[in-house]
């Protein structure tokens, strides 16, 4: 168990970090939707160039350029073919006709008409149909004298007559992604596009780290479910906040809600989450708030970190059964006591039981490890200006839920320390040790809120 000076937050950050990794790589397809969201584990490459072939830009008509006068006068050529997306694309020939019964297994709809012997020809094509071997542009219908085509209409012209263009209106194979290229890397966060590219590239899943599991629960006999008006309780909202944190950090959430003060109640709880069925048989009392889940990855409460004689968290901690114990005390306001540990190999962070310390903790430690379970760096820091001044208690580092403006950021509240300021905050910044006023204009550093406005 630690004992020692206070730490920063920096320093507790680093220690929480330390206590999780990312976790193992699993192929998901891309048609499973819950690849969105997911973080890559590996970078990713093309396994099919993009486009797949020369096809057709537009609607129009496939056409060898030599057979164009090069001045951009019209000639009349006959139609050899019908392409349309997605139907074989044989090379034609001026004795390969589409009129030909004989000549080719495509379906109806296409016009029957005598064959030609003349040389050159157009072969009338739809966007996105592959281009005839040997042919090298496509002339748009709008520029022929057919004008435009019917929708789902037969070939009826024999005949087009159509001139040079300055463009060939053909998308050539591999000219958007070669085979090998780079698509994404490790660590890029899995997005529709993304899911798009890679499917186009020839690929069926992708290297990613499935969304880390985490169970969160909240100690304290007073604590009652949600519409209870007894007196002497109060509403279970820490369990809510700190599943919703945790869920908008990309989390799938086993909440347990609120766990009596009482030592053996807490460790039966803490033994379903990470797997052990047989937990508590014997242990009536945790019945009422033990459901059935499987093994997370990280646990998160909120509670009994203090000194306290109902402080059920510390007194489990100074027991056999929890690994790794790091009590702590963090030079900050709010949330000074802090803990970790390891519960039967899961990685523990216990925060203070306070709302408004209970946020600020879960936000500054617990979702950085969510983050690095999931494959994601630590962002770097960034900085905001301050659009007001406010007092900052000296010797301790402040953290203040802020909101943002087109000025900079200001307190959400009168008094950031009730939790009704949270509502409107959309980020916490802290306030250095050393600074006893922040002034306007002021640089602090900015924590974003996942799931803020």
């Amino acid at each position: 168990m630690t004992t020692g000076r206070p730490r920063t937050i920096a320093e507790h950050t680093r220690a929480a970090l330390a206590r999780v990794q990312p976790l193992p790589v699993t192929p998901v397809r891309l048609d499973d939707p819950t690849v969105v969201g997911l973080v890559l584990a590996d970078d990713v490459a093309a396994a099919a160039p993009v486009p797949a072939f020369d096809h057709a830009a537009m609607d129009g008509y496939a056409v060898r350029l030599d057979d164009l006068p090069a001045d951009g006068s019209a000639v009349t050529l006959p139609v050899l073919a019908d392409r349309r997306p997605g139907r074989p694309s044989p090379t034609p020939t001026p004795t390969d006709v589409v009129g030909m019964k004989s000549a080719t297994p495509d379906p109806p709809g296409v016009a029957d008409f005598p064959p030609t012997t003349a040389d050159g020809g157009a072969v009338r094509i739809m966007t996105g149909a592959p281009v005839p071997d040997g042919f090298d542009a496509v002339v748009p219908v709008e520029r022929t004298s057919t004008g435009h085509f019917v929708a789902g209409g037969p070939t009826t012209e024999r005949t087009v007559t159509l001139s040079r263009q300055a463009r060939d209106h053909v998308r050539r194979a591999g000219t958007d992604l070669r085979r090998g290229d780079p698509i994404a890397r490790a660590g890029d966060v899995v997005g529709p596009g993304l899911v798009a590219t890679a499917a186009a590239a020839g690929l069926v899943e992708l290297p990613v780290r499935r969304r880390p599991r985490v169970a969160v629960l909240s100690t304290g006999s007073e604590l009652a479910p949600l519409g209870t008006t007894e007196t002497g309780t109060i509403a279970d909202s820490n369990s809510l906040m700190l599943a919703a944190l945790v869920r908008a950090a990309g989390a799938d959430v086993v909440r347990i809600g609120a766990v009596p003060d009482d030592a053996d109640a807490l460790r039966a709880a803490l033994d379903h989450v990470v797997g052990m069925k047989n937990a508590g048989p014997d242990r009536p009392e945790a019945a009422d708030f033990m459901p059935t889940t499987g093994v997370v990855d990280l646990i998160v409460t909120s509670g009994g970190v203090s000194a306290g004689a109902s402080d059920v968290v510390r007194e489990l901690l100074d027991s056999p059964d929890v690994a790794d114990v790091d009590v702590a005390t963090v030079a900050v306001r709010p949330g000074k006591p802090q803990a970790l540990a390891t519960w039967r190999g899961t990685p523990w962070i216990a925060v203070p039981g306070n709302p408004v310390s209970a946020f600020v903790s879960t936000v500054l430690y617990a979702l950085p490890a969510v983050r690095r379970l999931a494959g994601l760096d630590v962002p770097p820091a960034a900085t905001a200006r301050a659009a007001v001044g406010w007092p900052s208690p000296s010797g301790t580092e402040q953290v203040v839920p802020v909101v943002t403006g087109p000025d900079g950021v200001a307190p959400a509240g009168p008094d950031v320390h009730r939790l009704s300021a949270l509502t409107a905050a959309d980020a916490l910044v802290v306030v250095p040790a050393d600074v006893e006023h922040v002034a306007p204009g002021d640089r602090l550093p900015l924590v974003p809120i996942p799931g803020a406005r």
